[in-house]
C-alpha cells in the first residue's frame, strides 16, 4: 500500500496526475484504507486507550479517595477488576486483541495492588523492590501471552527498578556509583534486549517482527549511547572516553544492521540526529562565546549535516523502493 501511494504521489508531482483526480487514483490503487480497515485500526486503538485508562481510574480513584476508604474497600477496589480481567482473558482466550487489552489492564492493576500492600502493612521495602516485584509477577502471562506491548512495559519496569535501586544505594553508598554508572548498566540493558528482539525477530518469531516495538528500544538505546558520549565530553575530558568509544560502536554496528541487514530508515534517522547532537556537543564544549558568527557557524554546520542526512536517507529509501 505505501509503495503504490509513493508512486501515485511521485506521478502527481510530475503532472501525470491532475489534482482533481489525485483521490480517485489513490481509492483505486489500495492506496487509502477502506471502512473496514478504518474500523479495525480504531476498535484497536480504542480498546488499548480503554484498558489503559480503566487500570489508571482505578488508581487514581483510591488514591484521591485514601482517607475515605477502609483497607477491605481498597483491596476489593483493585482486585476486583484484576478477577474481572482474568476472567476476561479465561473466556476469550490470550491471543485475541480483547484478552490482551485485559492482560495490559491487568498488568497495572497488579502494580497497584503491590503498592495498596507495601502502604497498609508498611513492609519497608525500597521503591526499587516494588518494581522489580511487579516485573517478576507480571513474567508469566508476559511470556505468554506472544504481545510486543506487553513485553515493552515489563522492560520498561525494569528500567525503573534499575534506576530506583542506583539512586536508593547512591545516597547510601555515596561515590560509589556516580550517575554515569546508572547510564552504563541501563545502555547494556536495553542495548542487549534490543539485540535479543531483533535476534529472534530475524531466527523467525513472527510476533515479535513488529518494527514499532523495535524502534522504542532502538530509541532508548540510542538515547543512552548518546547520553554517555555528551556525559564523556562535557564531564569527563581527560578520562578514558568509554561513552564515546561506545556510542561510536553502537552507531557503527547500527548503521550496518538497519542499513544492509533490516533496513528500518527510522533508526538510520535516530542515528543521524545523534551524530548532530554530538557534533554540536563538541563544538560548543570548545567554543567560547563571545561573538554571534560562534552561533551562525554552529547552525550552519547543524543545517548541513541535517540536509546531507535528509538527502542520503532519501537515497535510502529510494533504493528500497526500486529493490
Amino acid at each position: 500500500m505505501a509503495n503504490a501511494r509513493d508512486e501515485i504521489l511521485e506521478w502527481a508531482q510530475q503532472g501525470h496526475i491532475p489534482p482533481e483526480h489525485m483521490r480517485s487514483a489513490l481509492e483505486k490503487s489500495g492506496a487509502l484504507p477502506d471502512e473496514s480497515q478504518w474500523r479495525t485500526f480504531f476498535d484497536k486503538v480504542l480498546l488499548s486507550m480503554g484498558a489503559v485508562l480503566l487500570g489508571a481510574g482505578v488508581i487514581f480513584f483510591f488514591a484521591y479517595n485514601w482517607q475515605d476508604l477502609g483497607r477491605f474497600a481498597k483491596f476489593a477496589l483493585v482486585q476486583a477488576p484484576i478477577l474481572a480481567g482474568l476472567a476476561v482473558v479465561w473466556k476469550l482466550g490470550i491471543d485475541g486483541a480483547p484478552g490482551k487489552a485485559a492482560l495490559i489492564t491487568i498488568t497495572l492493576l497488579v502494580g497497584a495492588l503491590l503498592a495498596l500492600v507495601g502502604q497498609t502493612y508498611q513492609t519497608g521495602a525500597d521503591t526499587f523492590e516494588l518494581f522489580a516485584v511487579w516485573a517478576l509477577a507480571i513474567l508469566p502471562w508476559t511470556l505468554a501471552a506472544r504481545f510486543p506491548a506487553l513485553w515493552l512495559i515489563w522492560l520498561a519496569l525494569v528500567n525503573v527498578a534499575i534506576g530506583l535501586y542506583f539512586n536508593t544505594t547512591g545516597r547510601m553508598l555515596g561515590m560509589a556509583f556516580r550517575p554515569d554508572k546508572l547510564m552504563w548498566v541501563l545502555f547494556g540493558f536495553n542495548t542487549i534486549a534490543l539485540a535479543v528482539w531483533e535476534g529472534l525477530a530475524a531466527a523467525g518469531v513472527t510476533w515479535l517482527r513488529e518494527r514499532w516495538a523495535m524502534r522504542v528500544m532502538a530509541v532508548a538505546s540510542g538515547y543512552l549511547a548518546t547520553s554517555l558520549a555528551m556525559h564523556d565530553i562535557l564531564d569527563s575530558p581527560r578520562g578514558f572516553p568509554g561513552g564515546l568509544i561506545a556510542w561510536f560502536a553502537w552507531m557503527v554496528v547500527s548503521f550496518c544492521v538497519y542499513r544492509y541487514v533490516v533496513k528500518d530508515l527510522f533508526v538510520l534517522a535516530g542515528g543521524l540526529l545523534s551524530l548532530i547532537l554530538v557534533v554540536v556537543t563538541a563544538i560548543l564544549k570548545e567554543t567560547r562565546f563571545d561573538s554571534a558568527a560562534v552561533f551562525l557557524v554552529i547552525g550552519l554546520i547543524v543545517i548541513g549535516i541535517s540536509a546531507a542526512g535528509g538527502w542520503w536517507l532519501k537515497q535510502v529509501a529510494s533504493e528500497e523502493e526500486s529493490a
